[in-house]
Parts: C-alpha cells; sequence; structure tokens
C-alpha cells in the first residue's frame, strides 16, 4: 500500500447557482443527438429532457467555488503561473492519488489574498459540515490546509474549459464548473484520514471524521440473513490505488451482493449510505452524483462487497467495503486508517 508517512451557511444564491440550467451542457446535449421526436407542447424528447436535468444539477462557472477559480487564477503572476497552470489536456489533471503533490509549490508559499482565495474555494466545494471535517482531516494529517498543493488547468476566466486540483496527503478534489462532461467532480477524487495522526489506528476509529460512513455501510451488513453474508463478503481486499475505481460499465462482474435482490428496507439502507458520504459535498456535487446513479439504474444497479482482510480488532465491523455499479465506483479502506477512492459519471 503507498502511503505517507468556519464556513457560513449556504445562502439562497448558492443553492440557485447549482440549480440553474447549464446552457453550455444543454448545447452539447443537442449537438450528441438528443433532441429527436419532440414531446407534445415542449419541444422535446425524453432524452433530451433527461439531459437538462442532469444539468440543472451539475456546477456551474458562476458557482461560488468556480468564480473563487476564476478571481485566484487573474491574481496569479507570470511566474506563478509557470509553476502551478497547465493546458486543459495536460495528463497531470486526471490523476487521483492518495498522497502527493500535483505542483511543488504549496499553498502557504502563495500571498495572503491567494492563500486566501484557496481557503474560498476549498469551501465552496464542500458542506459546512464537510469542510469542518476536511480541516481536521488536513490539520491532523499535514498540519493544516496551508501544507496542500493546489494547480489550474485551462482557462477559468474565459469560456473554455478548466479545473482547479487541490492535492496533498489523503486528498485529491477537484472544482471544475462542469468542464469534464459526463464526470461528477471533474473527475476521480480521492479523501482519506489517519485520525490525531496516527497511522494505525484503533478497531473503532476514534476521531476519524470519514468512519461514520463504514458505520453506515456496517449497518447494511447486519440486516443481512446468512445467504446474503456469504454473498456480500470476500477474503482478499481490492488493490489500494485508482485503477480501483475505474469505471466498468456494462462490463462490471456479477460480484458481491446486488443492491437489486434487497428489500425495500435495506435499499432505503443504501440509499443513506450514498447520503452520508455526499453529504461532505457541496450540493451541487452532490445532486450530479444521484442524476448520474440514477442514469444508470440507481441503487438497484449497484453490488456491496465487504472484505474480512485487515478487519481491525477482529471485530467482524468491516472496515473494507466497496460499493459499485456500471458508472459508479466507491472504495472504502479502513486499514491501518481511512483511504476513500470515489470516481462516478454519466454512462455514454
Amino acid at each position: 500500500m503507498t502511503d505517507d508517512t468556519s464556513r457560513p451557511e449556504e445562502s439562497e444564491s448558492q443553492r440557485d447557482a447549482c440549480e440553474r440550467l447549464s446552457r453550455r451542457d444543454f448545447v452539447r446535449g443537442v449537438g450528441a443527438g438528443l433532441l429527436g421526436a419532440a414531446v407534445p407542447g415542449l419541444g422535446l424528447n425524453v432524452a433530451a429532457r433527461a439531459a437538462m436535468s442532469l444539468s440543472r444539477s451539475a456546477p456551474e462557472r458562476t458557482n461560488p467555488a468556480e468564480t473563487a477559480v476564476a478571481r485566484f487564477y487573474k491574481s496569479l503572476t507570470k511566474p506563478q503561473r509557470e509553476a502551478i497552470c497547465f493546458p486543459f489536456d495536460h495528463n497531470l489533471r486526471s490523476v487521483v492519488k492518495n498522497n502527493w503533490n500535483i505542483v511543488k509549490p504549496s499553498i502557504r508559499d502563495l500571498d495572503k489574498e491567494q492563500q486566501a482565495l484557496c481557503r474560498e474555494i476549498m469551501k465552496g466545494l464542500s458542506s459546512e459540515d464537510g469542510h469542518e471535517r476536511f480541516m481536521k482531516q488536513m490539520k491532523d494529517d499535514s498540519g493544516g490546509f496551508d501544507a496542500y498543493h493546489v494547480a489550474v488547468f485551462g482557462e477559468p476566466e474565459s469560456e473554455k474549459p478548466f479545473e482547479w486540483v487541490l492535492t496533498g496527503r489523503h486528498d485529491t478534489l477537484r472544482v471544475d464548473g462542469n468542464s469534464v462532461a459526463g464526470a461528477a467532480f471533474g473527475g476521480p477524487i480521492f479523501y482519506g484520514h489517519a485520525a490525531n495522526g496516527n497511522f494505525d489506528e484503533d478497531a473503532k476509529h476514534t476521531g476519524n471524521v470519514w468512519w461514520p460512513q463504514a458505520e453506515a455501510a456496517n449497518k447494511i451488513f447486519s440486516t443481512l440473513d446468512d445467504a446474503q453474508r456469504k454473498l456480500a463478503l470476500r477474503d482478499d481486499a481490492e488493490a489500494d490505488d485508482a485503477d480501483t475505481v475505474r469505471l466498468k460499465g456494462k462490463a462490471l462482474p456479477a460480484t458481491g451482493l446486488s443492491i437489486g435482490t434487497l428489500d425495500g428496507q435495506q435499499k432505503q439502507m443504501t440509499r443513506a449510505l450514498v447520503d452520508t458520504m455526499l453529504a461532505i459535498f457541496r450540493d451541487c456535487d452532490a445532486a450530479e452524483v444521484r442524476q448520474c446513479l440514477d442514469a444508470s439504474g440507481g441503487v438497484d444497479s449497484l453490488r456491496l462487497t465487504f472484505f474480512k482482510e485487515d478487519d481491525l480488532g477482529e471485530d467482524r465491523i468491516w472496515d473494507i467495503w466497496k460499493l459499485e455499479g456500471p458508472a459508479f465506483s466507491w472504495y472504502f479502506r479502513g486499514a491501518p486508517h481511512v483511504h476513500a477512492w470515489l470516481n462516478v459519471a454519466r454512462l455514454a
């Protein structure tokens, strides 16, 4: 395994910004041939209306985080741009790791105004509760937010695609104004935590800000009968790297427990599990994930797998588990501390 070694309540205008229809995304849908047989009185077919619904849930360039990225980009000097800015199609933009510096300069190397803008962007990409958790995680893992690194791809000031990426120990996070069509969060992301600086956490993961997600997953396991547990439980965990959340589409193997075979209460618990994870992010990113998931079959399309490997304390509270569908992959690895890989997209 490769490893390391306060936000105000969201305003109505911010929520509105997350919900407005993206004209650019709608035009993309038209260009892809989504306008066909029209619905009487609407002039749009079902596929086109679905595309518009997805667009309403996607982040836009006018959202608070995105506008802060544009101001951050504008503030950069020529030497700074040479150090942390890249063309949009640069291969670094799509990289996701559990511990890496996308560029050499850290946030603390920027001037005070630029540091403040980075903090504003970070607040904008997370919920109020999520921001508090990220700040705790970053303090425990690296001494604080200023130790992290940011890069800008593309041109945030123009109508061209762009993406702001934050990296460091236990984080790869993105803001893209929906520049990466069909990809929630602008691409795969990573978040993790070694609580209170402890590389080897106790079995209860005391102080780990992300462990409640695993508690929600294990509640589902506790409701399974013997036959279901046999399907859900495997011996060996998957690799702790980005390939584990590579989307498989129709080639998704029939391993693990199919959520579609569960009863209504268990399906609702699965939705609650997804909600627990999405609660740390801003509303429009969370909504886009849900729209992507619904477009690929909803929770019924997902498969849930738990792994016996590295069961801390041998308490059968499974530290490592995965929720995966054709276009949804979330791998939670809680040993020796938490690593979480996430990749969600729309099916083509």
